[in-house]
């Protein structure tokens, strides 16, 4: 696995730097030589924030805490990841490499039990029109949605519009 460090108004330090591969090279046996791995250290005032996120054949991992140090942050968004890992190995099959248990042990994660199936309770059908994406985020909000799925107007795809926890508005635009 590639791993890059990025330290927004931090400058990182090497012994930093080293930990943060070395431990994510635990991570390796999971996934394949082209997994990338970016790790995003953001200081402001006196919280220190570490974003890690792994990419592997499609999938994302995504783990993200908060802490006085680097360190504790990064040390606990890399469990996160660990967890995610754990709980989800069943489901994505082949798209991971198989392990023996010693890794979870290690880290102390216990297996828990796979379900197989994810359980539908809805099924709701809608026609998308074309409109653009102020359109779509009036809409969302008269039908106080927290997303909104719509045809992009000016890119001719279909895109999701969706209300952010700082109360800003996101779009998410596929790629092919």
């Amino acid at each position: 696995m590639k791993v890059k460090t990025l330290g927004r108004k931090v400058n990182l330090k090497q012994n930093f730097i080293t930990s943060v591969e070395k431990r994510m090279s635990k991570f390796d046996r999971f996934f394949d030589d082209d997994a990338e791995c970016q790790v995003t250290v953001t200081v402001e005032n006196n919280r220190q924030t570490v974003e890690v996120m792994v990419k592997s054949q499609g999938f994302l991992y995504r783990a993200e805490r908060t802490e006085s140090d680097m360190e504790s942050a990064f040390g606990e968004a890399a469990d996160l990841i660990g967890r995610q890992i754990v709980k989800n190995k069943g489901r994505l099959g082949s798209r991971i490499k198989r392990t023996d248990g010693d890794f979870f042990e290690e880290f102390g994660f216990e297996s828990e039990p796979i379900d197989a199936e994810y359980r539908i309770v809805r099924e709701k059908t809608f026609k998308v029109k074309p409109m653009t994406v102020e359109e779509a985020v009036l809409q969302m909000n008269m039908l106080s949605h927290s997303f909104f799925v719509f045809l992009n107007a000016d890119t001719d795809s279909v895109c999701v519009v969706y209300r952010r926890k700082d109360d800003d508005y996101g779009l998410i635009i596929p790629e092919l």
